[in-house]
């Protein structure tokens, strides 16, 4: 905003202020609104002297710059809103389309499986090629079993449990923990167990759409390593 005579008084309105012949916005916030620029030029034309009046296409200019920024504002706002709404549609859309595998055999990451009878499936993803070893556990930590799956490449390999220890006994049921390495290297592999999708959901942003899986709990829609 232009100078407005050599005036010394001081005035002030809403945060603005006017001291000898400058104008100053001090705004509670960053950004200026409508209703600051208004009580500026009003404080503005009060102050000033009249025998040198502000310049009309002066003020004109002003109040054009000024219309034209708040109507870029408006349409950030709107294009802000939009991908907002888009966002939120996106969304919706991804969980109804993941209901469908409702019913479906997921292959999810675990280092535990459920045992109630049958065969229990899963993977390991194997980082170096080599001998794969998986190692069922019960809860008291003791080795229930162990299934060597001979050499592997790298990649994802399947594996089953029939549900029996070394000895051949059936075990009973419950839950069980499940881990698996190759080489003979100590390092542990990531071991995966299948499941049927029970329910899906939408889990906030962090998690994004995931999928109750039984045996196993939730699980992101974005981990799941193999559908059947």
């Amino acid at each position: 905003m232009s100078a407005v005579g050599s005036s010394t008084n001081s005035y002030s309105a809403s945060g603005l202020s006017l001291t000898g012949s400058t104008v100053t916005s001090t705004p509670s916030g960053s950004t200026m609104t409508q209703s600051d620029f208004l009580q500026l030029l009003t404080t503005q034309l009060t102050a000033q002297d009249p025998t040198q009046p502000m310049d009309n296409s002066q003020m004109a200019a002003e109040m054009a710059q000024f219309a034209q920024l708040g109507t870029l504002q408006n349409i950030q706002s709107s294009l802000t809103g939009l991908s907002s709404s888009i966002g939120a549609n996106a969304q919706s859309a991804q969980v109804l389309s993941s209901a469908s595998l409702v019913g479906r055999q997921v292959l999810v990451p675990s280092n535990a499986l459920t045992y109630s009878g049958g065969s229990v499936n899963g993977g390991v993803n194997v980082s170096t090629a080599g001998d794969v070893v998986v190692t069922i556990k019960d809860t008291n930590g003791n080795v229930v079993n162990t299934i060597d799956l001979g050499a592997q490449p790298a990649g994802l390999s399947s594996f089953s449990w029939n549900g029996k220890d070394s000895s051949g006994n059936a075990v009973a049921n419950g839950t069980y923990a499940v881990s698996a390495n190759n080489g003979g290297n100590s390092a542990a592999l990531t071991t995966y167990v299948a499941g049927s999708v029970t329910g899906v959901g939408y889990g906030g942003s962090s998690t994004g759409t995931y999928l109750q899986v039984a045996g196993i709990g939730g699980v992101p829609l974005s981990q799941v390593a193999q559908i059947n």
